[in-house]
């Protein structure tokens, strides 16, 4: 992928050196306060309220299990991951000029993501973000956070190297930004408790890797002979059923939540196809011909 002289985005965030330290006393001296003070029904009641608070989006857990404050500290980046962070600047500002445009093409208007770069661990609206957890999207502060680490287990993990499989999973979690500003991520929430949830979480993951297609086709200029293939290689090497297969010795289909390679590598290919956001709504396919 050419990268060269191309725009950076202003929207990545570097907090790397910040490392999480133990937030103190946090829930227990809380739990104690109130025990001496109510009682046990006190408690069975703060846990009550606690939960209902939660639910309804008003209280991040890790503020009541001391989650941790966060302390900077000084960092030195290799010139390998230096060069990694400037990638991932020009990769986020290609999204931003793509979306744009289809959104102004299909009248709405695109806020730009935040794209967090950490290490080791950092506090989210959606909990405490973990670099075991791999790249990932977080719809309540709307930032994408990424440790940079993840691109050597792409390599030597999933063996799906390359910088335009480095630039795929960038992608992927805009397009679950995509997904939240359009309001799909909200409606797929809404279901969590439905014993087919799994299949809606399968279905926001293809129509994300339909968006990255989409982002790819758009950004045709700026690519190199191979990216395709190395695309199409990590969404191969990501899929559940390689995934499990590799973790747990065989496939569990109904235990999916991504979807399988097969079917993440032929959504990339649809949006690659298409280059249109309207033509990839995976909710309107029947489960069994996704």
């Amino acid at each position: 992928m050419k990268t060269r002289g191309r725009r950076t985005s202003r929207h990545v965030r570097d907090a790397r050196g910040q490392r999480v330290v133990a937030g103190g006393a946090g829930l227990g001296v809380l739990l104690q306060l109130v025990g001496r003070m109510f009682g046990l029904k006190g408690i069975v009641i703060l846990a009550v309220l606690g939960v209902a608070a939660w639910q309804l989006g008003l209280v991040n857990p890790s503020m009541l299990t001391g989650g941790g404050q966060v302390r900077q500290e000084e960092y030195q980046a290799s010139a390998q991951e230096q060069e990694r962070f400037r990638f991932v600047e020009v990769v986020l500002a290609d999204t931003e000029d793509i979306w744009s445009a289809e959104f102004a093409r299909i009248g709405e208007v695109y806020r730009e993501p935040e794209l967090v770069v950490f290490n080791d661990q950092h506090p989210t609206a959606c909990g405490m973000g973990d670099a075991r957890m791999g790249p990932f999207y977080c719809p309540g502060d709307q930032n994408i956070y990424i440790d940079l680490g993840f691109y050597d287990e792409l390599e030597q993990t999933f063996q799906a190297p390359g910088d335009f499989a480095q630039a795929y999973v960038i992608a992927h979690e805009v397009g679950h930004h995509v997904q939240n500003l359009l309001g799909i991520s909200d409606k797929v929430h809404a279901m969590r408790n439905r014993p087919d949830y799994n299949q809606y979480s399968v279905r926001l993951e293809l129509q994300a890797d339909f968006l990255a297609g989409v982002w790819a086709k758009q950004n045709a200029r700026y690519l190199e002979q191979g990216d395709i293939e190395e695309a199409m290689r990590a969404a191969n090497q990501i899929g559940d059923d390689a995934i499990q297969l590799r973790s747990r010795g065989k496939v569990v289909p109904h235990a999916f939540t991504h979807g399988s390679s097969e079917q993440r590598m032929r959504w990339f290919n649809k949006g690659l196809e298409s280059g249109r956001l309207e033509d990839g709504d995976t909710f309107e396919v029947s489960y069994e011909s996704l």
